[in-house]
């Protein structure tokens, strides 16, 4: 769903792009991630789905307070289209691949804030803080946009200090599917695959958190996606 922003200490100064440098579709390309949008479309919907552990975030959806969804870069796909047009709002790298991500999600409903660790990611905090505070939800993948694969980044827990919101991890998993990319080994079920959500429970940081316990709500929240990986893999 999501690249992940950088950590704020000392909070670097992030110089705007110039607009030349910011990043656009070919007419051609343009045809094309909307032919491929459609094809994802059909393929996901072609999937039957499974969830667990719904009722970490329930409460807060259903009381109107926002979350921030927490998953690994490779599993996005199944959560993406499983909370497609909810609301929530998710960060795209600022890479040109982005784009097409970019196009994807807000085919799904999604607000696509664009930055990353490496570009933008500054702006792009302050501007997810922003849409908590305004009562949306997250999306966010920790890993991203480079890796290294499942490893936490500090923006989740960042935005939560700073916003109250719970972090909720959440995985998925297939019964058959294809592991594409080199180092996220992102996950594309196959047609009529049948695909497991598993939610795990809420993480929330206290306001006063210092750099150690920020270290230790990271380490704590990656052993819980992995304990979910773990369950998820059990299923098939």
């Amino acid at each position: 769903m999501s690249d992940e922003p950088g950590g704020t200490e000392g909070e670097p100064r992030v110089a705007e792009l110039p607009s030349e440098m910011t990043t656009r579709l070919s007419l051609k390309e343009s045809v094309i991630a909307g032919l491929g949008g459609a094809a994802l479309d059909g393929l996901m919907a072609s999937c039957r789905y499974r969830t667990e552990g719904e009722e970490h975030f329930r409460p807060f959806w259903d009381a109107g307070q926002p979350v921030i969804f927490t998953l690994w870069h490779g599993r996005l796909l199944p959560c993406t289209y499983h909370h497609r047009h909810q609301g929530v709002v998710t960060l795209v790298s600022l890479h040109r691949d982005g784009e097409y991500i970019t196009r994807a999600v807000r085919r799904w409903g999604y607000t696509a804030v664009r930055g990353s660790s490496s570009r933008g990611g500054l702006d792009a905090l302050r501007e997810l803080i922003r849409h908590v505070k305004q009562g949306r939800s997250l999306a966010i993948t920790p890993d991203g946009p480079r890796g290294p694969r499942e490893k936490m980044k500090p923006g989740p827990v960042i935005i939560a200090q700073r916003t109250g919101a719970p972090i909720i991890p959440v995985v998925s998993g297939a019964s058959r599917a294809s592991y594409f990319g080199g180092w996220d080994r992102f996950l594309i079920p196959h047609p009529f695959a049948r695909l497991q959500i598993a939610y795990g429970e809420p993480v929330f940081v206290p306001r006063r958190a210092d750099e150690a316990q920020i270290q230790t709500i990271m380490d704590d929240v990656e052993v819980r996606l992995g304990g979910l990986m773990r369950r998820v893999a059990e299923k098939w």
